[in-house]
């Protein structure tokens, strides 16, 4: 296998990083550009911006972010929320993004998925799967997890395989923001039949999860959120100077009684993570980063 990339993901709302449990309950964490350049100078392969509010308002907002982003922190990023067209994808490219991650759109509209491929090149597209367990089948939801579209996800994912995607980004909304781990009997089988490149996404708690995503889930990459948010908070993040938008009650709270959900989210650093996946035999890229410009 080649390099497992390890990719944080940063849900973004207004001006603000948010977290929450099965895509609900967001609470604000801080500011998604001091998250990113911790993250970039820890080695991080990519980043993943999500707008967790686009598909109420049906645009993305990320353009400035993904701007400063593009001219200070040089690793492949995908942005997604909201893209329902091939103008907006011109856009968030325009403005520096790598790639983008579809989902609503693509459901509607299968062909759009082609289209993109073919205007902007596979390597582009990321198709987005949110996948919930309802009546024991994975079925793949819409509008950020709000909605099911009756697609059972196995023959969806083989489906955006043939209609050109670069990329399949998998989420488990059931597992997302729980910290119990990746669920790899949705991971796996998707995995091991891909002949493109499937992102693991929700549920990550600790290392051990990601171990686990990458022998037993086959995934080409990891993305997390909790288990990287909380490490930072832990040390770094000061609400001093904060918009007191959203649920803020989180990062008022002192860094000593932070609740990061004992015994299933054990916050960690992405740079442990890859030195710890490098003694156990895994295949990853160790080199931290330069500096980064304010």
């Amino acid at each position: 296998m080649a390099n497992v990339r390890i990719i944080p993901r940063l849900d973004i709302k207004g001006p603000n990083l948010v977290k929450g449990i099965h895509l609900e309950g967001l609470r604000v964490l801080g500011k998604p550009w001091d998250f990113a350049c911790k993250y970039y100078l820890d080695g991080a392969d990519e980043l993943i911006y999500i707008d967790a509010v686009a598909s109420l308002y049906g645009r993305n907002n990320l353009l400035e972010i993904v701007e400063k982003t593009a001219k200070n922190i040089f690793i492949p990023l995908t942005v997604g929320g909201g893209i329902r067209s091939i103008e907006d994808i011109k856009r968030i490219l325009r403005s520096g993004a790598d790639k983008v991650a579809i989902n609503t759109a693509a459901i509607h509209n299968p062909d759009f998925i082609r289209e993109a491929a073919e205007t902007f090149g596979s390597q582009c597209i990321v198709v987005s799967i949110q996948a919930k367990l309802i009546n024991n089948a994975y079925i793949a939801m819409t509008d950020n997890g709000r909605e099911a579209s009756g697609k059972e996800v196995f023959n969806w994912a083989k489906e955006v395989v043939a209609l050109g995607a670069g990329e399949i980004l998998l989420t488990s909304l059931d597992n997302e923001g729980t910290g119990l781990g990746y669920d790899l009997g949705l991971v796996s089988p998707i995995a091991k039949e891909s002949p493109i490149p499937v992102i693991a996404c929700g549920g990550c708690g600790k290392f051990e999860h990601i171990l686990e995503a990458i022998r037993h889930g086959h995934a080409d990459a990891v993305s997390a959120a909790s288990i990287f948010h909380y490490q930072y908070m832990e040390r770094d993040i000061d609400p001093v100077d904060f918009k007191e938008e959203g649920n803020i009650e989180f990062i008022k709270r002192s860094r000593g009684s932070l609740n990061f959900m004992p015994n299933r989210i054990k916050p960690d650093s992405i740079a442990e993570v890859k030195k710890r996946l490098s003694e156990a035999g895994v295949s990853c890229r160790c080199m931290l980063q330069g500096a980064v410009n304010p």
